[in-house]
């Protein structure tokens, strides 16, 4: 595998007048100043909680044997306030179990669920919260993310005196943060103990884990079963909680497609692409952010390239096999550049292809939403050098060619 520098792989483009005329939302003009990712991260306070907050003790034990424990000196404290975190979210799991474990065991889904799949910063999360617009849908939240064992019992609390935990703007990009806000359901497994390939956020520096579950190959059928089971009590107790159909994203479930349409037979899936010259740097910048601010290390951020490479590959591999298993009625693949151009449109052929409700009564709160709440946010600016766009547009040649991105 050809290897790249962090600075070989990709310079951050400077403010241009130019803009990027892909790169707006309906109510942004091409011309608006696009942000430069040369700018820091978006703070993220100290006293934030980080994705291993909401573990219990073995669940935390494990994730620090997994990193051999190599917790750098300036991290102590982090994981010593982890430490007893976990001892807290036992009791306040002990506390959901009296006195929400009868609807907890006698949980339904409601309705169909929607899985929102594709690469990281493919427009996912922009995607999610579109379709959260629509008052009949929910989705897991931030806070039931981060403390799945005991959110029944305590999100009330979070929500209403501990807003000032999170800050405003997620680390890498320009996306508003908070409790209430929908979240990634991957975060809710690893804290609860499964295996994920974000367990290496928590010691960058020893290398990728748990890539096999990017795809499931190589694990084995009980633990499979064990981990849709275990995403299934987590959406069922998120069920308990919203009373509404579920949209469910996660990037990581791009490549388990096929064990989801199975375990979720009425299952419908959105799948995102992105242009692969935007979203090799930008989801480098994304492991790299989450590095700073979430891990136990000081990150050297060594591997990151070969890293994004080899992950899509992953993805795909599994995601293209996987497809195949599921009904076009259940299955719409759509474009980034799409979305951002007209999310009225595209929300409106999503919702016919996969035989949602009607869009007519929701298409004047995400045409409000992308005119008033998303219309300031400005998409970062990448640009790859020739030698990292002729490493992907060879490593990805499937990703271009079947996606339109020649």
């Amino acid at each position: 595998m050809a290897e790249l520098s962090s600075k070989d792989a990709f310079s951050d483009a400077s403010d241009s007048p130019k803009g990027d005329e892909k790169g707006t939302l309906r109510g942004e003009k091409p011309g608006d100043k696009a942000v430069s990712t040369d700018r820091p991260y978006h703070q993220y306070p100290f006293y934030s909680p980080r994705f291993w907050h909401g573990m219990r003790p073995f669940a935390w034990y494990e994730l620090l044997r997994q990193g051999r424990f190599r917790i750098h000196p300036s991290r102590w404290t982090l994981a010593f306030v982890v430490s007893i975190a976990t001892i807290a979210n036992t009791a306040l799991s002990g506390i959901q179990k009296l006195f929400f474990g009868r609807r907890s065991r006698n949980a339904e889904l409601h309705g169909t669920p929607v899985f929102i799949i594709g690469h990281w910063r493919s427009g996912t999360t922009l995607l999610h919260e579109l379709m959260v617009r629509d008052e009949r849908l929910s989705s897991p939240s931030t806070f039931q993310c981060f403390a799945p064992s005991h959110f029944l019992a305590t999100e009330w609390f979070f929500r209403r005196f501990a807003t000032w935990l999170l800050p405003g703007k997620r680390p890498m990009d320009n996306m508003a943060a908070g409790w209430d806000r929908p979240q990634e359901d991957e975060f809710a497994l690893l804290t609860m103990g499964m295996p994920s390939p974000y367990r290496r956020i928590a010691f960058p520096n020893e290398g990728p884990v748990d890539l096999e579950y990017l795809s499931f190959k190589g694990v084995s059928q009980p633990d499979i079963d064990t981990w849709l089971t275990t995403l299934r009590r987590f959406l069922l107790n998120v069920s308990v909680a919203t009373g509404r159909p579920l949209v469910i994203k996660s990037p990581t479930h791009t490549g388990r497609i096929a064990q989801l349409a199975h375990e979720f037979p009425q299952a419908k899936f959105i799948h995102i692409t992105r242009n692969p010259t935007a979203l090799f740097p930008s989801t480098c910048r994304l492991w790299k952010s989450l590095d700073e601010v979430q891990s136990l290390q000081k990150p050297n951020h060594d591997q990151i390239e070969p890293y994004v490479i080899d992950c899509l590959e992953r993805m795909y591999e599994a995601f293209h096999e996987g497809r195949q298993s599921v009904s076009p009625d259940r299955l719409i693949d759509i474009r980034y550049e799409d979305l951002i151009a007209d999310p009225v449109e595209t929300l409106r052929s999503i919702y016919k292809t996969l035989h949602l409700s009607d869009f007519e009564s929701v298409e004047p709160l995400i045409q409000h939403w992308t005119e008033t709440e998303h219309k300031g946010y400005q998409t970062n600016q990448h640009q790859l050098d020739p030698k990292a766009d002729a490493l992907i547009r060879s490593r990805w040649a499937t990703y271009f060619k079947r996606y339109g991105y020649e």
